[in-house]
């Protein structure tokens, strides 16, 4: 039986290789600030280029254009990229501060929601409760 060789990809023989490291070529460009912008957004949601571009129907190759060029865009892009960004059109031209991500999100925001429309004293045994669980995960105590 002949001798033949098997490639195997590096994260096979160590699988955190690949974990924080950059991807793609760096620029020699330094970005536009609507580049940037677009950029932090897009990292904020931890979506790649690929991603969002994906969201958008076009290339990532386009889409990264986007991010280091000096770009055009067509009002309907940039309102559809800002929809995909989950930020405001304003906030991609850099003249309305970044949205406050104060607070919980998601499924959390919709309980303290609820929590919110109870009575007071319901509401405190709920703080007292949850203020434990915190201060106990804190000390390295949660579980």
């Amino acid at each position: 039986m002949p001798f033949t060789m098997q490639a195997f990809p590096l994260t096979f023989f160590r699988g955190d290789y690949g974990v924080g490291m950059q991807t793609g070529r760096p620029s020699k460009r330094p970005r536009t600030p609507f580049g940037q912008r677009v950029r932090e957004a897009r990292e904020a949601l931890g979506l790649s280029q690929a991603e969002v571009a994906a969201k958008l129907r076009i290339n990532q190759a386009s889409y990264g254009a986007w991010e280091r060029d000096p770009v055009a865009l067509r009002p309907e892009q940039v309102e559809q990229l800002a929809k995909v960004l989950n930020i405001s059109i304003e906030q991609l031209y850099g003249v309305a501060p970044p949205k406050s991500r104060g607070g919980p999100v998601g499924k959390v925001r919709r309980v303290f929601e609820a929590v919110s429309g109870l009575p007071r004293t319901q509401q405190q045994k709920i703080v007292e409760v949850v203020e434990a669980l915190v201060a106990k995960h804190a000390n390295g105590n949660g579980g």
